[in-house]
């Protein structure tokens, strides 16, 4: 798995559930709203903004501004070409232990460029990178094969503001400065139906082992935000995503997609879609393909999705994933906290997966686990690729201000196994019945939860001794109206 260094923007304190809600209103809302009264303005980071005139030095041994290749960074300049000159000159420096390319503070519009191996993007404090808005001006690319076709029209898709692809040892990162899409006029032409091509992410990184994005703001993507697709060894740390809560279709914070080794911690992430989602592809073109996403690590992390929800596996998971721990996160003001959403079709599985200190504060849905998101490329997906859910557990789970706590919506076709809750307690919003709802689901609780689970699960105590076995795991009490 990608090299996991000790925590440094949560400290041990943050352990307890009732500090981290303090933290969350200081922090975060405050921060949030701000940014949200005037989302065009500077990004925040909840971990820390770097003083001035901090040294832009790495390790690296060469260095370059982007000033050298005639750079301007004043907003309305195109400085496209002084990226691709400077990518160019560090590209032939590989063997000798690559180059680091500096952006100073300024405003560096650009059309979509390409990264390099052995290289390292640093953004200075108040360095932001503009996309340009002019879709004429991003590339179009192949769809994606393990989705068949691009994920919102047939035939080509267009590439990311900043892209890479059979790429080694790349760095993104500095001192908070940002990468803006500017997003706005892409989901305008998106709601409007005038664009003939799926929109493209802001960073996409595709084929490539050893990556790393670190302190800095990715900001207004037209679409997913950073998409590593079959990559290996991936490091996303210290990162603070944003865009519109609403009005920002498709803009999920972070989507590995048939990824192995990858590691995201200390984000705050607030968009208009999922704030993670892991994938693995696409019905049948996923399942050809065959590359799933595993070895999995998601921790300490503040995120928040009004539109879907916090951390997501799928829907798109037809190559599968598996070993994904998701721990000490805190979901607030979403929609849905944690999802695993498949369908009749995707086939793969969803396998050993662990949620652990997870807090909600505010969301309609707490946990949900859902197998009839019925969204396919085509009508030629397998009508017997039935996806496997087993071995799934759910421990030290609490938060406050929940509607439903729990959605475990199995059906007969994929029945969901193994379900572990143990030291649950989420408040609830108003007391009705069904909120622990359960259809198809094979499981235990160990000792005591609240609420009261429903009767599919089996009972052990605290010694996990059983206590009452069920004999109800096919009875389904799903109620969406709650």
């Amino acid at each position: 798995m990608a090299e996991s260094l000790p925590v440094g923007g949560f400290p041990a304190f943050l352990s307890s559930h009732k500090t981290l809600f303090i933290v969350l209103w200081i922090s975060a809302f405050g921060s949030v709203f701000l940014w949200q009264r005037d989302i065009v303005g500077v990004g925040f980071s909840v971990f820390g903004k770097a003083g001035p005139g901090r040294s832009m030095s790495g390790s690296r041994p060469f260095e370059f501004n982007i000033t050298d290749f005639g750079g301007v960074g004043d907003g309305v300049t195109d400085d496209t070409a002084a990226f691709e000159r400077a990518i160019s000159a560090i590209s032939k420096l590989g063997k000798r232990g690559g180059g680091q390319l500096n952006v100073p503070p300024g405003k560096w519009l650009t059309a979509p460029f390409n990264l390099t191996s052995h290289m390292t993007l640093f953004l200075a404090e108040d360095a932001e990178i503009l996309g340009i808005q002019d879709e004429k001006r991003w590339p179009l690319m192949p769809p994606l094969p393990s989705y068949g076709y691009g994920r919102e029209h047939r035939g080509p898709r267009y590439g990311s503001l900043i892209h890479g692809q059979n790429l080694e040892d790349v760095v993104i990162t500095g001192h908070n400065g940002s990468i803006n899409g500017q997003g706005q006029s892409w989901w305008t032409k998106y709601r409007q139906k005038l664009l003939n091509h799926t929109r493209g992410p802001l960073v996409q990184i595709m084929w490539s082992n050893d990556i790393v994005i670190s302190n800095i703001t990715l900001r207004d993507s037209p679409f997913w935000t950073f998409h590593p697709y079959d990559c290996k060894n991936v490091t996303v740390r210290n990162v603070t995503i944003l865009a519109p809560v609403f009005g920002a279709p498709n803009t999920d914070g972070i989507d590995p997609d048939s990824c192995e080794d990858v590691v995201i911690e200390d984000c705050y992430i607030s968009v208009g879609d999922d704030a993670i989602a892991i994938k693995s592809g696409w019905d049948q073109y996923g399942i050809v393909y065959g590359r799933p996403s595993r070895n999995i690590l998601i921790r300490n992390l503040i995120v928040r999705s009004m539109v879907s929800a916090g951390v997501s596996i799928g829907s798109e998971m037809s190559g599968g994933v598996s070993n994904v721990t998701v721990e000490n996160v805190t979901v607030w003001s979403s929609r849905r906290a944690v999802r695993i959403k498949t369908a009749v079709g995707r086939g793969g599985y969803v396998r050993h997966i662990t949620y652990r200190n997870l807090t909600f504060d505010d969301a309609q849905v707490g946990i949900v686990i859902k197998t009839d998101y019925n969204e396919h490329p085509d009508m030629d997906f397998d009508k017997n690729a039935f996806p496997i859910l087993e071995n799934i557990s759910f421990t030290g789970i609490h938060g406050q201000r929940v509607h439903v706590p729990v959605r475990i919506h199995g059906s007969e076709e994929i029945p969901v196994r193994n379900v572990t809750f143990r030291d649950m307690n989420v408040g609830i919003t108003y007391k009705k019945k069904h909120i622990f709802q359960c259809a198809f689901v094979q499981g235990r609780v160990i000792g005591t939860i609240f609420p009261a689970p429903c009767e599919n699960l089996d009972i052990y105590d605290e010694e996990e001794r059983p206590v009452k076995l069920s004999t109800a795991q096919n009875v389904t009490d799903i109620d969406y109206g709650v």
